[in-house]
């Protein structure tokens, strides 16, 4: 399936077979090609919490209105933020630079999130957001279809993982085999609407 193909006939997903089982080597190809997705600096801020067990989805389920999506899944992800990544040995995201190079990048990326918190946040959900669409549309060339999902009781989410004081919920991701078609493709906007030239 091409990139087109694979943006063309990816759809938001409610009803999944909820007897299909993805393999390990199915997740691992998922995470290693949402891994590729770019990143400022290439830190790389994403971070994945495969909720597995059926315990945990049902209290999922119970902090997101009980959508389908959630017990229904065959890989259920909650995509994080590593707020902080920036400042956890930098040198190892352009290891392979010349020495020179790797000096000027990390005195970059302590110079721009060091003293804006505000940069470290929204660097992060920019990075994590692209990975989950990586994710999603890598999801569609195997086979499998997905739906984001933001709505959920975020603190809730964070307490049931243990989410680390320095990281951040971006979104959740439910990939499966779809158990039913999704509601007609709605209208998209004209062109005219979304796209200008030097100025709104």
């Amino acid at each position: 399936m091409s990139v087109s193909e694979a943006i063309q006939k990816r759809r938001s997903i409610e009803q999944f077979d909820p007897d299909h089982s993805m393999t390990e080597a199915q997740i691992n190809e998922l995470i290693e090609a949402a891994h590729l997705t770019p990143s400022a600096f290439n830190i790389q801020h994403w971070r994945f919490v495969n909720i597995a067990s059926t315990e945990l989805r049902q209290k999922f389920s119970a902090i997101a209105w009980h959508q389908p999506q959630i017990l229904s899944a065959s890989l259920l992800l909650l995509v994080c933020i590593d707020l902080k990544a920036w400042d956890k040995n930098p040198e190892r995201y352009c290891a392979h630079s010349p020495a020179e190079r790797q000096k000027n990048v990390v005195a970059s990326i302590r110079g721009y999130y060091g003293s804006s918190a505000e940069a470290q946040r929204d660097e992060g959900f920019r990075s994590a957001s692209m990975s989950a669409m990586t994710l999603m549309l890598k999801a569609k060339e195997m086979g499998y279809d997905s739906c984001a999902l933001g709505g959920f009781n975020f603190e809730q989410a964070a307490q049931l993982v243990n989410l680390p004081d320095d990281h951040a919920i971006c979104m959740l991701v439910a990939v499966g085999k779809k158990a039913a078609e999704p509601y007609p493709k709605e209208q998209q906007l004209a062109l005219e609407e979304i796209l200008f030239t030097d100025s709104f």
